[in-house]
């Protein structure tokens, strides 16, 4: 079985939600704390042991590379200052991974973007951690996914349950349990964005997934689906219909960082246990608490 070096994060987006900030900064470098978006799914990545990460983009969207380049010109000036410390968190950052970009020339789909890392892939197995979702957890999620795949040789989607109502957003899968399994279930069909009375089950794929190259062969077979763009759950759906596939319901909290509110409670949270932040964010909830009513 072959080791799993390769991700892709999907980040051409235009993050319509994230308006009007979005009309100028790229939703995936918008801060938690002091941290962009972007920033936390490329450690959650390294930290699992990948070691190549292809950044997919669009026009507009350069700081991300910058961001993960090395910086001259702060390490002059931090050095003048005698700021070691913020000089060696660059530097870890510049040396994550082997991070790449590559540009999404029309906004297709995420079947779409990922179809264009075919070339980065070649004959590997891969994880995708999609843009918009940050998920803090005890174990990286991409390192819980690969220890499933380790165990059975198959695609692997992250899920959780939603409600009923946010179904119709995400996704639904057909699933039966695996004796001996308390947070892994078999996977045999799934549907986009269901319709009412459509769906299979109330457990949604959110943002973490780990494929099998023979996925290309699929994307470039697929018809447009929900939105006429090319889903990529489409893709994974015939997948599963065809040999089965495993759905992880994987430990962490997911934050929809392309929302105005995933974006506020990443802050808060990640703010609560930030050395710079934590003591003066917790006396300012307290005492804003006594007024919400």
């Amino acid at each position: 079985m072959k080791r799993i070096t390769k991700a892709i994060i999907p980040a051409a987006g235009l993050g319509t939600r994230m308006l009007p900030i979005s009309a100028a900064v790229c939703k995936e470098m918008l801060p938690i704390v002091d941290l962009p978006a972007i920033y936390h799914l490329a450690l959650e990545a390294a930290a699992s042991g990948i070691t190549d990460i292809l950044i997919i983009t669009n026009r507009g969207k350069e700081a991300m590379e910058n961001f993960f380049d090395l910086s001259p010109e702060y390490e002059k000036a931090l050095a003048a200052k005698g700021r070691q410390a913020d000089i060696d968190t660059l530097k870890r950052i510049s040396s994550l991974a082997n991070i790449y970009f590559l540009r999404q020339k029309e906004p297709s789909g995420l079947a779409h973007a990922v179809g264009n890392a075919r070339g980065f892939v070649g004959d590997e197995p891969f994880l995708v951690l999609y843009g918009d979702d940050v998920i803090f957890s005890n174990v990286p999620v991409c390192r819980q996914m690969i220890s499933v795949y380790e165990k059975y040789g198959r695609t692997v989607v992250g899920v959780k349950p939603v409600s009923h109502d946010e179904l119709k957003k995400y996704s639904s899968l057909k699933v039966e349990p695996i004796e001996g399994e308390s947070s892994v279930t078999y996977c045999t069909d799934m549907i986009e964005k269901p319709r009412e009375g459509e769906e299979f089950s109330n457990l949604s794929i959110l943002g973490r997934v780990l494929l099998t190259p023979d996925i290309f062969d699929v994307i470039d077979s697929l018809s447009p689906g929900a939105g006429g763009e090319y889903q990529l759950t489409d893709a994974i759906a015939e997948i599963a219909r065809r040999e089965g596939i495993f759905a992880l319901e994987f430990e962490g909290e997911r934050y929809d960082l392309g929302s105005k509110i995933g974006l506020l409670k990443a802050n808060i949270v990640r703010g609560l246990s930030h050395p710079e932040t934590k003591d003066e964010l917790r006396a300012f909830l307290r005492e804003i608490s006594k007024d919400i009513k």
